[in-house]
């Protein structure tokens, strides 16, 4: 009977451990507590008290049956949270128990939960890091020297104030993640040794004018032999030279050696440029002063070889008849005297006591004499014409018979 039904006694204990006011205060009995819990767990999941045995054999059947919906449910939930689903341009790293596993793809995929987890890597993204020099964001992003690590020493012993960017990317994730410790550190540590071993290998000149290109060249392959060594599971992509300017405090002096330098190459230029001009200039004009000599040389000595074998010619005719060849060299002569002259033939034995002679057309006509000479001839009277004609002929005549 129970403590509390019709007819009992209420100082019973509530476990059946006799009356409180009673000298029997036992422990309380075990069997009655699992039938009570069992009850409860009946009542929870569906099932009620029956009367007799049965009660008991029914709780027990309803309370598996919502153990095994709990651990279905409970089930279905650590599958569910297995699930993970990867990026394009990320990789999954899979730790299980805490070591590494694998690495997966893009994509869905499933672990089990509590005994393996994921880290996402993003691989594709482009990261930055600066040498000597912070960049501020904001509205108007602003830079601040960084002078610890941008001054450097130079091969000559010159100090230059190097600025110095590099892009990257997560190569390995697993190395990213648990090769070295920080690998931005490892980064900075590395571009910084990189920087300042080919900086102390050139000269200030090198580093400020033409050797930039050569420089990060240079730089890029340091810094990614030392990130491969170390594992640290990053690629460099691009490094850019910024800046590289003499410190502050010297600038001025600098920039006065830099113009001066400019100045003296600029003069230099145009003293090649004019020397580029002139002397071609020069060297065409006396080649061409040497042919017109070498011609000139030629042509006079042609020139004095045809009169050399004219006059043995003519010596040869005069040998054979010298009368008629001094006449013949006499008519030739005053013939080309005359042929560019202006000429009047006058017949002083005609007996005309008025004589006309064209003074305008004589002055005027000094350029074609020949023609000239004709005019002259034809304004003289028909009478003095036909006379000069005759007088003409018979001296050409007589000459011919002598």
């Amino acid at each position: 009977m129970a403590w509390n039904e019709p007819g009992g006694s209420g100082n019973k204990d509530p476990w059946g451990g006799g009356n409180r006011g009673g000298n029997n205060q036992g422990p309380p009995d075990l069997d009655e507590v699992v039938k009570q819990l069992q009850q409860k767990f009946s009542a929870i999941f569906g099932g009620g008290k029956k009367g007799g045995g049965g009660s008991t054999s029914g709780g027990g059947n309803a309370g598996s049956i919502g153990l095994g919906v709990i651990a279905a449910v409970l089930v279905v939930v650590w599958v569910i949270s297995g699930i993970y689903i990867v990026d394009e341009g990320r990789r999954g790293v899979v730790l299980q128990f805490g070591a590494y596993a694998k690495t997966t793809m893009p994509g869905p995929h499933w672990h089990p939960t509590f005994i393996q987890s994921v880290e996402v890597v993003n691989v594709e993204e482009s990261r930055a890091l600066t040498v000597g020099f912070r960049q501020t964001g904001g509205s108007r992003p602003t830079s601040s020297t960084v002078g610890r690590e941008s001054l450097m020493l130079t091969q000559d012993e010159n100090i230059v104030d190097v600025k110095l960017a590099v892009q990257y990317k997560v190569k390995s994730a697993s190395d990213y993640l648990f090769r070295v410790r920080d690998p931005e550190v490892v980064l900075r540590q590395a571009t910084e040794s990189a920087i300042r071993e080919v900086i102390g290998k050139s000269d200030m000149d090198f580093i400020l004018k033409e050797g930039r290109a050569d420089i990060t060249a240079q730089a890029m392959s340091l810094i990614q032999k030392t990130l491969d060594h170390y594992q640290a599971g990053l690629i460099i992509t691009t490094v850019n030279l910024q800046d590289a300017q003499p410190p502050e405090q010297v600038q001025d002096a600098f920039a006065d050696a830099v113009k001066a330098q400019g100045d003296s190459e600029r003069v230099k230029n145009e003293a090649e440029a004019y020397s580029n001009d002139i002397i071609p200039r020069a060297r065409g004009k006396a080649a061409r002063q040497i042919a017109e000599a070498n011609a000139y040389k030629e042509r006079v000595i042609a020139e004095a070889m045809g009169e050399a074998s004219r006059f043995d010619q003519v010596l040869t005719e005069y040998l054979k008849a010298p009368e008629v060849t001094r006449k013949r060299l006499y008519l030739e002569s005053m013939e080309s005297v005359l042929s560019n002259s202006s000429k009047v033939m006058v017949d002083v034995k005609s007996g005309n006591n008025i004589m006309y002679l064209p003074l305008d057309q004589m002055m005027s006509g000094r350029s074609a004499a020949a023609t000239d000479s004709r005019r002259i001839v034809e304004t003289l009277g028909a009478s003095q014409s036909s006379a000069l004609d005759r007088r003409a002929r018979d001296n050409v005549r007589g000459r011919g018979e002598r």
